[in-house]
């Protein structure tokens, strides 16, 4: 048995994508994901992209983090599907309902309205997440939101200085995000920009996020920080966040399908 799969990035942030309604393919495990994702013995990448019909959507995506674990949302990933269906599009999430649309610079996403509440977070008990009570070393007050999944935002004057893969695990796996979290470092550098560097839940430093673009982007509006559209600059290049009237949120950005090819599930240990 061979397993079709398109390998595919947005801005860095690589997928492997199986297409489950256009031929078989084997039941997805956490063991399976994280084979497929290593970047010695497997295909490699940072999140493992599965395709299912819907009853609800034009198809419904689910997502494993390189660690096996199943998420909620992912930005880029989001516009890698998009591009790969080539046409409008509703997308079942575990984070919700979101919608994409083809644009000149890429792909438009629809990444919906986001939610502040501690609980929604979540967080281990309540507080303000607009400007958080705690902190990490010299990292202090952070906001939290969730986009679909939860992430943190640290504002700092210059996040290419911060030791993320110090600092990442350690509050991604702190005691007050039962759900763990995605670690945001930001530098705000014009009412219009921001320069960002993201610790993702279950992957580590990714060269791009697009739930972390949309997350810092919304906390440094609601802060006063910056207008309603801005330009988020990662290391894998730029997206555009949108904050509407509507308090929908609308991320625009490139996706490449980089190759294609196949598997053979039997060489993961998992029969045909």
């Amino acid at each position: 048995m061979q397993v079709p799969f398109v390998k595919m990035h947005g801005l860095g942030n690589d997928f492997v994508v199986l297409d489950a309604r256009a031929s078989d393919v084997p039941e997805m495990t956490s063991r399976l994901a994280t084979a497929l994702a290593d970047r010695k013995t497997g295909i490699g990448c940072d999140q493992l992209i599965l395709i299912e019909p819907s009853d609800s959507a034009t198809f419904r995506m689910r997502i494993f983090n390189a660690d096996g674990g199943e998420v909620e949302a992912c930005g880029n990933a989001t516009r890698a599907v998009g591009l790969l269906h080539g046409a409008p599009a509703t997308i079942e999430t575990l984070g919700g309902m979101l919608s994409s649309n083809p644009a000149d610079d890429g792909v438009a996403v629809d990444m919906g309205e986001p939610r502040f509440d501690w609980s929604a977070i979540p967080l281990a008990y309540a507080m303000d997440t607009l400007s958080m009570p705690v902190g990490w070393e010299d990292l202090d007050a952070p906001s939290a939101v969730n986009v679909g999944n939860p992430h943190v935002v640290f504002f700092t004057p210059d996040c290419a200085v911060v030791e993320v893969e110090r600092l990442g695990p350690l509050i991604e796996h702190d005691p007050l995000f039962p759900a763990r979290v995605n670690v945001n470092f930001a530098t705000v550098t014009s009412r219009d920009t921001i320069r960002l560097r993201v610790w993702e839940r279950g992957v580590g430093e990714t060269r791009a996020c697009g739930t972390g673009a949309c997350a810092t982007a919304i906390a440094a509006m609601r802060r006063g920080l910056t207008d309603r559209k801005v330009t988020v600059s990662l290391e894998g290049g730029d997206l555009t966040i949108e904050w509407g009237a509507d308090n929908r949120i609308l991320m625009t950005g490139p996706a490449v399908e980089s190759f294609r090819g196949t598997f053979d599930p039997a060489a993961y240990g998992v029969a045909g």
